[in-house]
């Protein structure tokens, strides 16, 4: 995989601010024509630093207000344990984001849905029917901060 030069890293941040920019402006942005920056574009896919393109839709507006992150403990730490919790989240459409982590707890969830009736209904009737979950603990989000999408890339 070839090292991100200048112009890989401002393309990259373009992207992220907008990924509707067509390869004419990002030409004028950078001073570039337009073969080299869609080679450069392609080249950046296939290399996997753009895994690929969204919209990024309002969870508020499309009737999905509440965010919630759950902390889950297992009852055994074996790969066949951890790799069938794995696949049974990746599942579950409610869950957004899942990530291992260090500490007290063994996984991160973050949830979204309707309202508390719901998150209840998720957590009883799918989150609790995960094979291998001995402890959980929720936190809701009561506002938003900061929520970003754009990684900040240095050379």
């Amino acid at each position: 995989m070839a090292q991100l030069d200048e112009t890989d890293i401002r393309i990259l941040q373009s992207l992220q601010q907008d990924a509707k920019v067509n390869t004419k402006e990002l030409s004028e942005q950078l001073h570039i024509s337009k073969t080299p920056i869609y080679e450069r574009i392609k080249r950046l896919e296939n290399d996997g630093y753009i895994k690929g393109y969204v919209a990024l839709v309002d969870n508020k507006k499309v009737g999905l207000p509440l965010i919630a992150f759950c902390n889950v403990s297992l009852a055994v730490h074996d790969d066949e344990h951890i790799q069938r919790f794995k696949e049974e989240i990746k599942n579950i459409d409610e869950i957004m984001e899942c990530y291992s982590t260090g500490g007290i707890y063994d996984f991160l969830l973050k949830i979204v849905v309707r309202d508390l009736d719901a998150y209840n209904r998720f957590a009883f009737e799918k989150l609790t029917k995960v094979h291998g979950i001995v402890k959980m603990q929720s936190s809701f989000v009561l506002s938003e901060i900061k929520h970003t999408t754009v990684l900040n890339i240095e050379k």
